[in-house]
């Protein structure tokens, strides 16, 4: 099979393996997220079982651990966001008032746009009232579930999946990659190795890395805004630190939710400067300690390439496709400056002759060059052709002026 079939036959493969994503996304989300926990534990099944515990007592170990860590968050979570969803929500119809008296004259005079009035008071009791009718915001949210008997199955589903997904893939994960390895041609072997281990240390650093600047930027958002006194300050802090997958995202959105929220709380322009202060730090903190040191710069995704992957991987598999979409573009980036070596030391882009294609740009280079130079000769043969009969005419004038030479006979007489 020669390198053309192969490139269709993996084309063809890949373009399959999308189309099957794309229809199976709906059931797809636990095994992505399975997956990612068993890629998070297996460094640390791996240790265990270096120091003598068997592979499926250290999975169960790691999977007990990280299934207690996330538990806890929740125990703790749970509650002060629900506390915090409420106070937002019952405080909502002043909120929005406020911001129509005190924010539209200001976006008036900015943008010399004169802004409708809107009753936001009366819309937000009316879209409110059925907030009132439940007893607390974790029982309409039920309620609310309830009545979709499909997403409270896939929810179930997710939930229920998802550790025993996580389990299994950890337990095997060795002997997944082991059988996959024997799998790939033997010619392409040490390549196919090679480009496994930097995608591997690009996951690494990304996902453990980026999850890690994401947790730390959160506590600290949520701990400076509530040293300020920011009621909501958990809820954006999360927020700020969730949206900073995405370069600057969590920077801009948490900033507007909090300088509104403390011009709100405190009615004066004082703490929204302290929120500015906050979060100017917080970038500072991620831009020169946390992302170099917990990240580093294997990954080079381009903040506009970051955007494109998540917005892409939402649009083609929704949720799912949203996970995976930085992870996918992390190993894309591999392959990106893997063939881009391969193209800069290629004969066709250094030149070589032996190389077919070279030879073709040259021959048709020299073609090109060989049919200026016959139109040169054809212009230089034209003017020739043209000066030609004035240089005859000149030597019959010449010879007209030169005298006759005289002819004589064999007995030297003139004739």
């Amino acid at each position: 099979m020669n390198i053309s079939a192969r490139l269709i036959l993996l084309l063809a493969l890949g373009a399959g393996l999308l189309v099957v994503f794309d229809l199976l996304s709906p059931i797809m989300t636990p095994f992505f997220l399975g997956a990612l926990f068993a890629y998070l534990g297996d460094p640390w099944v791996d240790r265990l079982e270096a120091w003598g515990l068997g592979r499926a007592f250290a999975s169960a170990l790691v999977f007990l651990l990280i299934a207690g860590l996330f538990t806890l968050l929740l125990v703790m979570l749970i509650p002060l966001l629900a506390q915090e969803a409420s106070d937002l929500l019952s405080g909502l119809p002043d909120t929005l008032a406020w911001l129509q008296e005190r924010l539209m004259p200001l976006l008036t005079q900015w943008i010399g746009v004169q802004v409708g009035a809107l009753d936001v008071r009366g819309l937000a009791q009316e879209y409110l009232g059925q907030w009132q009718q439940s007893s607390d915001v974790l029982g309409y949210v039920l309620d609310q579930l309830t009545a979709s008997g499909k997403a409270i199955f896939s929810a179930m589903m997710t939930l229920a999946l998802t550790p025993v997904v996580a389990f299994y893939l950890m337990r095997d994960w060795d002997i997944i990659t082991q059988r996959l390895d024997a799998l790939v041609p033997r010619p392409g072997l040490k390549v196919t190795r090679a480009l496994v281990k930097s995608g591997d240390d690009m996951l690494a650093a990304f996902i453990r890395g980026q999850l890690w600047v994401m947790i730390l930027l959160g506590l600290f958002y949520s701990i400076g805004l509530g040293l300020l006194g920011i009621e909501m300050a958990l809820i954006i802090g999360l927020i700020a630190g969730l949206a900073s997958i995405v370069p600057y995202l969590g920077f801009i959105l948490g900033l507007t939710l909090a300088s509104v929220a403390a011009a709100y709380q405190f009615q004066d322009w004082l703490h929204p400067a302290y929120v500015l202060g906050v979060f100017v730090l917080g970038q500072i903190l991620e831009g020169s300690f946390l992302t170099p040191w917990l990240v580093g710069d294997r990954i080079g995704l381009h903040p506009v390439a970051v955007i494109f992957a998540v917005l892409a991987g939402g649009q083609l598999f929704g949720f799912a496709g949203v996970l995976l979409a930085l992870p996918v573009a992390a190993v894309l980036m591999v392959l990106v400056r893997f063939f881009l070596q391969q193209y800069l030391q290629s004969a066709w882009y250094q030149g070589d002759a032996s190389d077919p294609m070279s030879e073709a740009l040259e021959s048709s280079a020299n073609d090109a060059s060989s049919s200026e130079d016959s139109a040169a000769r054809l212009g230089s043969a034209d003017s020739a052709e043209e000066e030609t009969p004035t240089s005859t005419m000149n030597d019959d004038r010449k010879d007209d002026l030169v005298p006759a030479k005289p002819v004589t006979d064999e007995g030297g007489a003139s004739v």
